[in-house]
């Protein structure tokens, strides 16, 4: 009898990107939309009725593809609401004034783009749409539905965010290898610099601010002076004014101000996350006349489900984990009688890359920055950054990690953290925390042009295993093609070696399975990341080697009926209760034949979907897909496909 998957539940149903877009509609009235982003139904437009609360729901055409609202802009000539959506970088508009209509889809902004960045409008009403990952930018005219897509603006990049004013001036910021600001000609694309370049991303005195002042001019700010843009040409500055209410700044992706309605009121959402993540069900009025009283609205919206990102156990066995975007805290028990949200845990926005237990506690390790945070099971929950608070943000290690794919524990007392760097960045780092003096050291790199993406404590040795991988920071391209094995000492805190085993084409060893006899096996993968990066995909592969003599004992590739490429591959190696090692690729379990890299696969219900051949392709294009490798309790194997939390009940093996 085949096996079958059971569901214990959909942890979190909250949203991300969320926008508040204020305006009137055509007979006058306060018109207020929100936009938010989720994975299970896609992004929607929410109509508040600013007497109720209630919100009238619209959602995308494809809500498969169209999933989060990452560029919006209301028009301040037409009142229409316009989103760039994510992962298929369609146009779509919202009206109003003609809500029969819905969110219409006005089609792809340019071929190579996955979504957009930022929008504007110029005086002649055109709009303006930047987009990733070609740094491209395209000119929609709202009269004839016709797009004019310019490409890619710079060949050396990658992000586009578009600015303009009232003059007609059109700039743009351009991030992440070597920030800098261009103006732009509207009528032929052509551009020029203005001001400096950011030559050191984690230089904290090198800065770029680009944005819509309250005068509605465009202005640079910068550690080399200020500068309002006109045209393609500059003025320097001695004082510029604040940005402007509810344009989005260049270098922010915070919408957080309280946004004026037409009637002397202003809206926002109190205490919303970086990128508008949370659960914003408190909309607070507030009116310009002090006499007058706020008026807090609680909204109605309902989501669907947010993508899980990581499943571990907990120090009191209990399932815990993180969303993706927005990053929110789940807990569930094994049995699937309770699954819960637990809300905010850190203030990195994304998603939790890896976490780990100890002394009683829950440590997760989040992107963006590789925020560390603690959770106590036995304390009662009261998110903050502070010794009583709990989650506890405990911030950051360092000012270059920024996906911390791997997090584990040494009898030492201390945490490891793995990570890749920050946007545009070579080179992660290791770093290490004591909790129980707040002490912290980060090293980088390990091996250059590599960052580690798999940790394991190895007894026999008292050293950890490193799995380094050739991730670079979002925007850069990598400077190498294998990635690397190394063992540190924590003892001295140190390198004591680094090697390939002698394997060529060596992928990122993105997770590791120790035997009882003290060997080690290794999946070796390459995700999207490292593809869109430069780097030519590689099937995965299963390795076996003895990590104190550095000797390779097999090896075999992953059967190509396992599953199409990509596949990260991070925690895809799980060990049972008995000791034998298990493996996951986005399509199916399987079970290595013990002392070999001989494997037997054990559920695939589904086939797998073509490989991939346009950025729109989802992992969780296929109802049983594993997106999202957890532990295994006794026989059962936990896991999640997008937004669902699942068990697979493992066989028995003579």
């Amino acid at each position: 009898m085949p096996l079958e998957a059971r569901d214990l539940g959909i942890p979190v149903k909250a949203v991300s990107w969320t926008r508040l877009h204020p305006g009137r509609t055509a007979d006058g009235r306060a018109s207020l939309l929100t936009t938010m982003s989720q994975n299970n139904g896609g992004f929607f437009v929410a109509d508040i009725d600013l007497t109720t609360g209630h919100c009238r729901q619209f959602y995308a055409q494809d809500r498969k593809r169209s999933t989060f609202s990452p560029a919006t802009y209301r028009s301040l000539l037409s009142g229409i609401l316009y989103i760039c959506s994510a992962w298929d970088a369609h146009f779509h508009r919202f009206d109003a004034n003609q809500p029969e209509r819905g969110i219409e889809d006005l089609g792809r902004v340019d071929d190579i783009a996955t979504f957009g960045t930022g929008i504007t409008e110029t005086p002649d009403g055109m709009i303006w749409i930047g987009a990733y990952p070609g740094a491209t930018l395209t000119r929609f005219d709202p009269r004839t539905g016709k797009f004019k897509r310019f490409g890619r603006v710079v060949e050396d990049d990658k992000y586009l965010y578009p600015v303009s004013g009232t003059d007609g001036t059109l700039a743009a910021y351009i991030k992440a290898n070597r920030p800098r600001v261009l103006a732009i000609d509207p009528s032929t694309g052509a551009t020029r610099q203005i001001g400096p370049t950011v030559t050191d991303p984690v230089d904290p005195d090198q800065f770029l601010k680009l944005y819509r002042g309250t005068d509605d001019r465009v202005y640079l700010q910068s550690h080399a002076g200020t500068w309002r843009i006109n045209g393609l040409t500059a003025t320097a500055v001695e004082h510029a004014p604040d940005p402007r209410p509810g344009f989005p700044a260049a270098y922010q992706h915070d919408y957080q101000d309280a946004l004026p309605l037409p009637d002397g009121w202003t809206a926002a959402f109190p205490g919303i996350g970086i990128n508008g993540t949370g659960v914003p069900r408190v909309l607070r009025l507030t009116h310009r006349d002090p006499a007058v009283a706020p008026r807090d609205l609680h909204l109605d919206w309902i989501g669907g489900g947010n993508n899980l990102h990581i499943i571990g156990l907990g120090p009191d066995g209990d399932l815990y984990g993180s969303s993706y975007m927005p990053n929110r805290l789940f807990h569930a028990t094994t049995d699937g009688t309770l699954v819960e949200d637990l809300g905010d845990h850190t203030a990195a926005a994304g998603e939790a890359y890896s976490l780990a237990g100890m002394d009683g506690k829950l440590y997760l390790a989040s992107y963006p920055a590789a925020h560390l945070s603690v959770y106590d099971p036995a304390r009662p929950i009261h998110y903050g950054t502070g010794p009583e608070h709990n989650p506890r943000d405990l911030g950051r290690l360092d000012k270059v990690s920024y996906r911390p794919n791997a997090l584990i524990t040494t009898p030492d007392g201390r945490l490891w953290m793995g990570s890749a760097p920050d946007y545009g960045l070579h080179s992660g780092t290791l770093a290490w925390y004591d909790p129980s003096t707040g002490a912290s050291k980060s090293h980088r790199p390990v091996v250059p042009d590599t960052s580690p993406a798999a940790l394991l404590w190895l007894p026999g040795l008292q050293q950890i295993l490193i799995g380094l991988s050739i991730e670079v920071g979002t925007g850069a391209l990598v400077r190498r093609l294998d990635g690397a094995f190394a063992l540190w000492d924590p003892g001295r805190d140190g390198l004591v070696w680094s090697g390939d085993l002698g394997l060529a084409d060596l992928a990122d060893p993105v997770a590791f399975a120790p035997t009882a006899d003290g060997l080690v096996y290794t999946l070796l993968g390459r995700g999207d990341q490292i593809l869109s990066a430069g780097a030519p995909p590689i099937r995965p592969r299963l390795v076996l080697f003895d990590p104190a003599e550095k000797r390779l004992i097999a090896e075999s590739w992953l059967p190509e009926e396992f599953g199409p490429l990509p596949w990260h591959g991070h925690f895809s190696l799980q060990v049972d209760p008995q000791g034998t090692v298990y493996g996951a690729t986005g399509y199916c379990f399987f079970r290595i034949k013990p002392g070999t890299c001989d494997v037997e696969r054990i559920w695939q219900p589904d086939p797998p979907p073509p490989p991939r051949e346009d950025p729109v392709w989802l992992t969780h294009s296929t109802p049983d897909a594993i997106d999202v490798v957890g532990p295994i309790v006794g026989r059962e194997w936990f896991f999640a496909t997008g937004w669902r939390l699942r068990a697979l009940t493992l066989p028995d093996f003579p």
